[in-house]
C-alpha cells in the first residue's frame, strides 16, 4: 500500500511516463500508457482528462494525437500533480482524518505525522517532474518491472 491514493498513484505514475515519451519526442495514447503503468484503461482516461483541464498534461487529437508535455510542463512540481487529484489535504490533513485536529488540539498522532508530512509536501513541492524524468532516462528509476 502506498502513502498516496490509487488515483493519485496513476496520476504520478502516468505523468512521469508521459515525460519520458515526450524527451523522445512522441506522443502517448491511453492503451499505451495503461499498459506501461499497470493501470486500468478507463479509470486512467478519467485521470488524464483531469490532468488536462488542470493544464498539468497537454493532448490533440487525430491520428498523430496523443498526450505529451510542453518544455515548461518539465518545470511543474510534483507538488502539483498530488494537489490537482488529491486537494491540499495531505500537506495539511490529519493523519487519523480527525477534523478537530490543530496544532493547539492535537490528535495522537499529531507531532509525529506533522513531521512526515512536512518531510513529504518539502520533497514533492522541490521536485520538478524534469528531475524525475532525468532519472528514468539515466535508468536510476523504473516505471514498471
Amino acid at each position: 500500500m502506498g502513502i498516496f491514493s490509487k488515483t493519485c498513484e496513476y496520476a504520478l505514475r502516468a505523468v512521469l511516463y508521459i515525460a519520458k515519451r515526450s524527451e523522445e519526442g512522441h506522443k502517448s495514447g491511453i492503451k499505451e500508457i495503461a499498459q506501461e503503468i499497470n493501470s486500468p484503461e478507463h479509470f486512467l482516461a478519467k485521470i488524464l482528462q483531469k490532468l488536462s483541464r488542470e493544464g498539468l498534461i497537454q493532448s490533440t487529437k487525430g491520428p498523430n494525437g496523443g498526450f505529451f508535455l510542453e518544455r515548461e510542463d518539465f518545470n511543474r512540481p510534483l507538488a502539483e500533480i498530488v494537489e490537482a487529484i488529491e486537494g491540499k489535504e495531505l500537506f495539511v490533513g490529519c493523519a487519523m482524518g480527525l477534523s478537530y485536529c490543530s496544532e493547539t488540539n492535537p490528535c495522537p498522532l499529531h507531532n509525529d505525522f506533522k513531521q512526515i508530512r512536512d518531510n513529504l509536501a518539502h520533497v514533492l513541492k522541490t521536485t520538478t517532474i524534469g528531475q524525475f524524468n532525468l532519472g528514468l532516462i539515466e535508468g536510476q528509476f523504473t516505471l514498471n518491472k
